[in-house]
């Protein structure tokens, strides 16, 4: 059971005590508004990067509108769990995932390039993600090194990203995955539907693409790969950091620069891979392995044939197709298909505790926090990421507890109401 009152909650409480000494917090609780001050915070092509998405919104727009369209049902007169002694306890929302007991049923998705949005970047979420207790997943367009990001994380749990190369660099695949296993990541989430960039006009507006610059945003990962990097210098005879190749004024950024934009064609490679090359990976990967980017019934049961031991119902938060289905509307669907043959997760469009209950509620074991971590990021580094998940596992827990689900066992369909049905 969790402890009474848990930490999420006394955050709440420590807030209103300090307002007693006219102590304001630096950073808002209102969820809807970090998007903004964040914004206001970046340069246009930071801002564009994280906000903007594919072709007109459109996928962006039904994935916010999905979670409107249901309402959370409370329960009455229950009486809360109690612990050994008696004392009654707020509601316990551990789960277990992939063999893993997780204090929330939360994650932090993958998302790379943190360091145009602070320059403590993948550091700075890593260390947040351990003091809170949320499950952080690095994205191979980190920032930072795996083994960097790994002690930055510390004794929290992590899970690694995977944007795949295609097979003919199968080498440098197998050289990711060691690393990571080695640093101590413990599943291994492949990306599936970014083989290639989406059109994404902010991005286009701005001229801006980060992974093709040389200040190793977004290719650390590659950068300090000894597989690549041997790669690179048997093609062109030097090393990639040899200062004679890298001359202080150069538009293109020098051998760093093409670096930069190999490895970019390494993982980006602009083609899709087969479910027959999950094999692959099934033999190179000892741990658990999660296809994120599902969005199909038919695709869901294919990665149960694959083998696999979970999937994520994803369409990236919009930002790669544009007029594709809400997230959450496939979701059911999805989980009534294999939802008793591997662990599913779900991504696209939470921004508080009432949006991770409802895809709980429709199947979800676990639910990816994308965008709002970013915002925190921008907003104050470290502390400001910490605000945001401590804030998101703050308003999960009182919105269980107040609605008399009492574990995560008590969230499922039945809470829920369709608003067209009521």
């Amino acid at each position: 059971m969790a402890p009474n009152p848990p930490e999420a909650i006394q955050y709440e409480s420590t807030v209103y005590q300090a307002g007693l000494h006219y102590h304001r917090p630096p950073f808002t609780f209102k969820s809807q508004d970090w998007e903004k001050l964040a914004i206001a915070r970046l340069s246009a092509s930071a801002a564009g990067y994280v906000a903007g998405n594919a072709g007109s919104s459109g996928t962006y727009v039904k994935n916010l509108e999905a979670f409107k369209k249901w309402s959370m049902v409370p329960n009455r007169l229950l009486p809360s769990h109690k612990d050994e002694k008696g004392n009654p306890l707020f509601s316990d929302c551990s789960t277990r995932v992939l063999g893993e007991k997780l204090d929330f049923p939360l994650a932090l998705a993958p998302v790379g390039v943190l360091r145009i949005f602070n320059p403590e970047g993948e550091i700075a979420v890593a260390k947040a993600a351990e003091s809170v207790g949320v499950q952080y997943i690095m994205s191979t367009a980190s920032s930072t090194s795996i083994e960097d990001v790994a002690a930055a994380n510390g004794n929290g749990h992590r899970w690694y990203q995977l944007y795949w190369p295609s097979n003919e660099h199968n080498d440098i695949t197998i050289s990711v995955l060691n690393r990571a296993r080695n640093a101590g990541f413990t599943a291994l989430f492949v990306t599936l539907d970014t083989f290639a960039l989406g059109w994404r006009p902010s991005d286009m507006d701005n001229g801006y693409n980060p992974f093709i610059h040389a200040d190793r945003i977004g290719v650390a990962i590659g950068l300090s790969d000894p597989v690549f990097r041997e790669h690179f210098k048997k093609k062109h005879g030097y090393d990639m950091d040899d200062a004679t190749h890298n001359p202080a004024v150069d538009i293109e950024g020098g051998a760093v620069g093409e670096a930069a934009r190999e490895w970019v064609s390494t993982i980006f490679s602009g083609h899709s891979h087969s479910w027959e090359d999950i094999k692959f990976l099934q033999k190179h990967w000892d741990g658990p392995i999660v296809l994120k980017g599902i969005q199909s019934v038919a695709d869901a049961r294919k990665a149960v044939e694959a083998g696999v031991q979970g999937i994520v119902v994803s369409n990236h938060g919009g930002r790669q197709q544009d007029g594709g289905v809400a997230s959450l509307s496939i979701l059911s669907k999805v989980v009534d298909a294999v939802g008793d043959k591997l662990d599913i997760f779900f991504d696209s469009g939470v921004r508080c505790g009432a949006d991770a209950l409802k895809a709980i509620a429709l199947g979800a074991k676990c639910v990816l926090l994308g965008r709002p971590y970013v915002y925190g990021l921008a907003l104050g580094g470290e502390a400001g990421v910490q605000h945001v998940l401590r804030s998101l596992c703050g308003d999960l827990i009182m919105n269980m507890h107040l609605s008399g689900y009492r574990d995560l066992s008590e969230v499922n369909r039945s809470i829920l109401m369709r608003d067209d049905e009521l």
